[in-house]
């Protein structure tokens, strides 16, 4: 499990460039709309955000914040990348529950954003990514 989620495949060129452009892409998407903007309405959102299995507004407010914010930093530098996009995985699959698992239609979006940071799991943050240099010295 530890190697899955600490390593670098080397891979091709163009794999190593998908893997970048999902990363930027849909670590970029998250930032600006949705985790920043709960960031600084935080105060404003913090009572009337969604009650995660009981664990209250504010508290689910915060996870949503770490995952959509912090999570999507690391993902875009390429830092962590694998253990980040669990979160962000919870996130969206949080989103399907809130949406009555319309997968679909008006919110695509979510799952445009899960397949996505799917892949991302799976062929991991690529060689242009901070994970990569560090690693690369460990070999």
């Amino acid at each position: 499990m530890k190697k899955f989620f600490l390593s670098v495949q080397k891979g091709t060129f163009a794999t190593n460039l998908a893997a970048l452009t999902l990363r930027i892409g849909f670590g970029l998407l998250m930032i600006p709309n949705h985790g920043y903007v709960k960031l600084i309405e935080f105060n404003v959102r913090k009572d009337d955000f969604m009650n995660f299995m009981g664990l209250g507004g504010a508290f689910s407010l915060s996870l949503a914040i770490f995952a959509e914010f912090f999570c999507s930093i690391l993902l875009v530098l390429g830092l962590f990348t694998r253990l980040a996009t669990i979160p962000l995985l919870v996130t969206t699959l949080v989103i399907f529950s809130a949406h009555d698992w319309e997968l679909l239609g008006r919110h695509e979006l979510g799952t445009a954003f899960f397949a996505a940071y799917l892949a991302i799991l799976f062929i991991g943050p690529g060689k242009f990514s901070l994970d990569y240099m560090f690693l690369k010295k460990r070999r």
